[in-house]
């Protein structure tokens, strides 16, 4: 059974930084893409980042290139999601998902499993 459990997120000041970690258990993981997705109140879900396990691949969303930075830890099979320079409008629950497929895309529908999310609040 695939758990994906995150962790890291908190209240940050705006300009601040935080790193969420999303613990990957219950398969084996080389061959997933995995993601960070997040969704703020009455808005839906959007893609954040991702990467593929096996080749290191990632992709970015437009708002958080160059301040987001997506890692693995083959060692302990965790996703993080180092986020720098952050905004009020970065506000919002964070979800890490895993793809079976290795391919690297932005669509929430085409990843297979999830986590809980933690939220993520940006004071300004």
């Amino acid at each position: 059974q695939v758990q994906l459990v995150e962790s890291g997120g908190g209240l940050v000041q705006a300009g601040g930084s935080l790193r969420l970690s999303c613990a990957a258990s219950g398969r084996t993981f080389s061959t997933y893409a995995m993601g960070w997705f997040r969704q703020a109140p009455g808005k839906e879900r959007e893609f954040v980042a991702a990467m593929s396990w096996s080749s290191g691949r990632t992709s970015y969303a437009d708002s958080v290139k160059g301040r987001f930075t997506i890692s693995r830890d083959n060692a302990k099979n965790t996703v993080s999601l180092q986020m720098n320079s952050l905004k009020p409008e970065d506000t919002a629950v964070y979800y890490c998902a895993a793809r079976r497929s290795g391919v690297v895309v932005a669509t929430a529908r085409d990843y297979d499993y999830w986590g809980q999310g933690t939220q993520v609040t940006v004071s300004s």
